[in-house]
């Protein structure tokens, strides 16, 4: 059982965690390249927003809602 745990923590280590040890010492260098990734998760998600936001109002202009305090059984 110790085995399999070494196993994970081995996987972590020099597998999973590498690019994150990439980034770190990228920051020595450019600041900008470093959280790039950051700026890449900070668009998708303002994008994904903007999407979202669209869809309900588009929902609430054809009246496909339903508004009264019976449409939703925990009400």
């Amino acid at each position: 059982m110790k085995d399999l745990f070494e196993a994970i923590a081995s996987l972590f280590d020099q597998l999973l965690f590498l690019p994150y040890q990439i980034l770190t010492e990228i920051e020595s260098f450019s600041w900008w390249a470093a959280n790039g990734v950051s700026f890449i998760f900070l668009t998708v998600g303002a994008i994904a927003g903007v999407y979202w936001i669209n869809q309900l109002r588009s929902f609430d202009k054809k009246g496909e809602e339903k508004k009264d305090c019976t449409a939703h059984s925990f009400l």
